[in-house]
C-alpha cells in the first residue's frame, strides 16, 4: 500500500469513529464476548427447601431429577422420640417417600426439578424370614421407570434407612425375591439409562 492510500484509510477510520461516537456508540474491538448463554435449567436453589409441613424434625436429603440427574434437596421427615429402630427405619423410609411423591416447590420447579415417583407409594418392614433391613415397597421395585427406582434407592442409601454400607434391600408387597440395591455415581449422572445395580438376596 503506498503513502496515499494508507492516509485515506487512516482518514476513514478518523470519520467513522467520529460519526459512531457523535451516535453515543463506543466503537469496540471484535470479537466482542457477551460470555455464556444462559442456561434454561439451573438445578441450583438459593436457599435450602424444606416442605411447609415439616418445619421441625429429622433432616434428610432427597434425590429429585434436575438436567436428567439425581440432585439432592433438603428436607425434615417426623420420627417420635423413643421409636424403636425397626419402626424407625420404616417411618424414616416412609418419610422419605412422601417427600419423593410431593409436588416440587415454585422454586425448585423454576430451577428445572421434578420427580418420577409417583402413586402414593407406602413401605413396611421386613415379612418373616426376611433380612431385618429389608423394606417392602407397596409397588413392586421391577414396576417401577429406571427414574423412581433410582430416586428411590439413592434417597434411601443417603438415609438411616438403609444399611451400614449404604445398601437397600427392597421388595414388593409379596413374596417376589429381594434385592439388594446400592447408588452409584453413574447413577446419579444417567439415571434414565443406568438401574442402581442389584444382586439376589438369597436368604435372609
Amino acid at each position: 500500500m503506498n503513502v496515499r492510500g494508507a492516509g485515506r484509510l487512516l482518514a476513514f477510520s478518523g470519520l467513522a469513529a467520529a460519526l459512531l461516537t457523535g451516535c453515543g456508540i463506543r466503537p469496540t474491538e471484535v470479537p466482542t464476548d457477551f460470555g455464556p448463554a444462559p442456561s434454561r435449567v439451573r438445578c441450583s436453589l438459593s436457599e435450602p427447601q424444606v416442605s411447609p409441613q415439616a418445619t421441625r424434625g429429622l433432616p434428610v436429603q432427597v434425590f429429585l431429577l434436575c438436567g436428567s440427574q439425581l440432585v439432592a434437596v433438603e428436607r425434615t421427615v417426623r420420627v417420635p422420640d423413643g421409636t424403636a429402630d425397626s419402626a424407625r427405619r420404616v417411618l424414616v423410609a416412609q418419610g422419605l417417600l412422601d417427600e419423593l411423591e410431593a409436588t416440587p416447590s415454585a422454586d425448585e420447579k423454576e430451577a428445572g426439578y421434578t420427580t418420577d415417583v409417583r402413586g402414593a407409594m407406602s413401605v413396611s418392614g421386613p415379612r418373616p424370614g426376611d433380612p431385618d433391613e429389608t423394606l417392602r415397597l407397596s409397588t413392586p421395585p421391577k414396576d417401577l421407570t429406571s427414574y423412581a427406582l433410582a430416586q428411590i434407592v439413592c434417597t434411601f442409601s443417603d438415609s438411616t434407612a438403609a444399611e451400614g454400607d449404604g445398601s437397600v434391600i427392597l421388595g414388593g408387597p409379596t413374596g417376589e425375591p429381594l434385592r439388594r440395591y446400592e447408588c452409584t455415581d453413574e447413577v446419579r449422572t444417567r439415571p434414565g439409562s443406568n438401574e442402581p445395580p442389584s444382586t439376589d438376596i438369597t436368604d435372609g
